[in-house]
């Protein structure tokens, strides 16, 4: 089955074609009471091949807000979203089109939809498109353009839920066959590929076992997902006021780093040095709700925090004397914050694994450390997994390898009318 996915929840116009073929397992099932054993060894696995995965990115259009403008980043999705999906679909054939999507009303001659044979919609099988949550502006140009196309072109079409993407792009690794058709500009941002978690004993290439718990932190969504199966999971904690990677974006700001603040946080918190540093300055902040029983978030008090120091430091030393040291420790607070809560809700619930998923997972400190410390509290009992580096922020691959994984456990694609853009899309 060829999957087209669209995903538009925030900034990122974003067109995917995934391939997923159900293959035979090596290992067999065995149920049954010991004395009456019953072996499957027609036991099939999901194989998800990404096939191309086109990303348009806003990023130089909202470094001068210093942050997501939701009004512009609506019509930037109108401008990018039907390139995009032309460049997805004609990259994962492998070669170019000279055919145009096609888009209209039905005939009214024959009722016939205006299709040729040789439409570069005709490979695929399903469409997927995120739903929500989000950015509502944005959601409806991904959701309708969907929705056109499933009509148009008489496709069947299911909705997945962002986070859901989120948590798959745990469940596959880059196709080595077909190279990646990224253009958010990772690389520019220093995001290189990291491989670390061989060094920690982590397999990164097995998939995630259930029950697992997905930490999910970006810069719209910090939140904590317990799944017992594909299609069972629940929301056990989420952040109460400002996602991690919006607190990132504002303390970039208060430090006068530029957007977007992941890169640029991690960047400058890496040039800190004590036995460098001139200054000696006392700087700590609170480690918000890590003394609560329970398993949500909260940053805002933290930016608050910061920027309150920041002005306090800044009256006897410039900015730029004291920004790598505020960095560093904002940036420990956060991957403290992040990690505690994950551990006690581990302790809790007992996963087979844990996944570290989103746009703040491609912080390189969060990674390491979150692997040394489920290493030093689990001793291997628990796997670790995060996504290959380029699956990390806002794509379309992701969501339809959720949609790959949603139809072989059963749930079926709805009618296109009933699909509606929802910007508190709960799962």
């Amino acid at each position: 089955m060829n999957i087209l996915a669209i995903e538009t929840s925030c900034d990122e116009t974003a067109a995917a074609v995934i391939e997923s073929t159900e293959v035979q397992s090596n290992s067999s099932l065995v149920i049954g009471k010991k004395n009456n054993e019953l072996p499957i060894t027609n036991h099939s696995v999901l194989s998800t091949i990404i096939l191309s995965n086109v990303v348009a990115s806003q990023i130089d259009i909202h470094k001068k807000y210093g942050g997501v403008f939701p009004e512009v980043a609506s019509r930037a999705h109108v401008e990018k979203i039907i390139p995009v999906v032309e460049e997805a679909l004609s990259k994962s054939t492998e070669v170019q089109s000279n055919s145009s999507l096609v888009i209209g009303n039905k005939n009214k001659t024959n009722n016939e939809l205006p299709i040729t044979n040789n439409s570069v919609l005709n490979t695929i099988d399903l469409i997927a498109v995120t739903a929500g949550p989000g950015l509502i502006g944005s959601l409806l140009v991904g959701v309708n353009t969907a929705k056109t196309l499933a009509y148009a072109n008489q496709k069947p079409i299911i909705p997945i839920n962002h986070w859901l993407g989120h948590i798959y792009s745990c469940f596959t690794q880059e196709n080595p066959k077909s190279e990646l058709q990224m253009t958010n500009k990772m690389t520019e941002l220093g995001i290189g590929n990291l491989d670390f978690c061989s060094s920690f004993g982590f397999r990164h290439s097995d998939l995630p076992q259930f029950p697992l718990l997905a930490l999910i932190v970006s810069g719209g969504h910090t939140g904590i997902v317990y799944m017992k199966s594909h299609t069972e999971y629940e929301t056990i904690g989420q952040t109460l006021d400002d996602a991690a990677g919006e607190a990132f974006d504002k303390v970039a700001k208060i430090l006068e780093l530029g957007y977007p603040g992941g890169p640029a946080i991690a960047a400058e918190a890496a040039k800190f040095k004590i036995s460098n540093l001139k200054f000696k300055i006392d700087v700590k902040f609170p480690r918000s709700m890590l003394d609560r029983d329970d398993f949500n978030f909260s940053f805002s008090g933290l930016k608050t925090a910061v920027l309150y120091k920041v002005k306090e430091l800044t009256k006897h030393y410039p900015l730029t004397a004291i920004r790598s040291q505020i960095a560093y420790e904002f940036q420990q607070t956060v991957i403290d914050i992040l990690i505690g809560k994950t551990l006690k809700a581990a302790k809790k619930c007992q996963p087979k694994s844990i996944l570290l998923c989103g746009g703040v997972s491609a912080n390189k400190e969060l990674r390491s450390q979150m692997a040394q410390q489920i290493t030093q509290s689990f001793n291997h009992s628990i796997t670790f997994h995060t996504p290959p580096m380029s699956l990390t922020g806002d794509n379309a691959a992701m969501i339809g390898i959720a949609a790959a994984y949603q139809l072989k456990a059963g749930v079926k694609p709805i009618y296109f009318e009933k699909i509606k853009a929802d910007s508190n899309y709960k799962l």
